[in-house]
């Protein structure tokens, strides 16, 4: 039961709570974050358990979402997608994607800073990285790139992402430029199987600053804790430092 109305003039949504219009929202109430159930010196480990237990729990549909926010400079402008997390590795995250029409490639040709949030809900778990990007080579892309099914790669090939489609006449609202753009590219790639990654598309790593874990806890007091990267050793060595964080 709702605690307060909404003035249906005034607001369209209105303390909505899961399925219910407007009431109080659920409680999180599956699990506690402590410092001792954390990896003492670096969140990489730490987030490859995370993401484990998320895959193996049967809960979570596909861990690998994750909302990729950049920013263009000077404005300051934000954008953000869905997309998914594709590897992890000693040095950060990875994701795939477009890099030549594509927003996120306009904001990242000003601004290399770009964060990555993670969201399961199953778990009342998220996880928050930011840090600066680079792309990959092109041999690392391509060994993902090999990866893909034939018409993913093709697809890859194909859309010029975040060009405005001009519909046709009739019934057409944009599509069928996009179908003749893969239909161009059928006909390039005719026959063939070992199909090359575009240079405008391939892998981003966004190589952590600084990583928190949050876990959901009752009357919002979540737990909260965030590893921030400092200074690297003589050797090397990459140390952080860990921190709970009021919620």
């Amino acid at each position: 039961m709702a605690l307060h109305s909404a003035n249906a003039d005034d607001k369209l949504i209105f303390a909505p709570a899961g399925k219910e219009a407007h009431g109080q929202a659920e409680q999180f109430v599956k699990g506690v974050l402590t410092r001792s159930a954390l990896n003492p010196t670096s969140p990489i480990p730490q987030f490859h358990t995370w993401f484990a237990t998320a895959q193996q729990s049967g809960l979570v549909a596909h861990p690998e979402t994750c909302c990729l926010s950049t920013a263009s400079l000077p404005s300051g402008r934000v954008s953000s997608r869905m997309v998914y997390l594709k590897e992890l590795d000693a040095e950060g995250f990875v994701i795939y994607s477009n890099f030549g029409t594509s927003k996120k490639a306009q904001d990242l040709a000003t601004n290399p800073w770009a964060s990555l949030t993670f969201w399961w809900e199953e778990l009342e778990r998220q996880v928050r990285v930011e840090g600066k990007s680079t792309r990959l080579s092109r041999q690392e892309s391509q060994k993902y790139f090999d990866t893909r099914v034939r018409g993913s790669r093709i697809g890859a090939w194909s859309s010029r992402q975040s060009e405005v489609l001009k519909p046709a006449e009739g019934d057409d609202d944009g599509r069928k430029v996009l179908d003749g753009w893969v239909e161009e590219t059928e006909n390039r790639f005719e026959g063939e199987e070992n199909i090359p990654v575009p240079d405008f598309w391939g892998g981003l790593r966004i190589i952590p600053e600084s990583v928190e874990f949050w876990q959901g806890r009752k009357n919002r007091l979540h737990d909260r804790f965030v590893y921030d990267k400092e200074t690297s050793t003589g050797a090397g060595v990459q140390e952080w430092r860990l921190e709970r964080l009021s919620p």
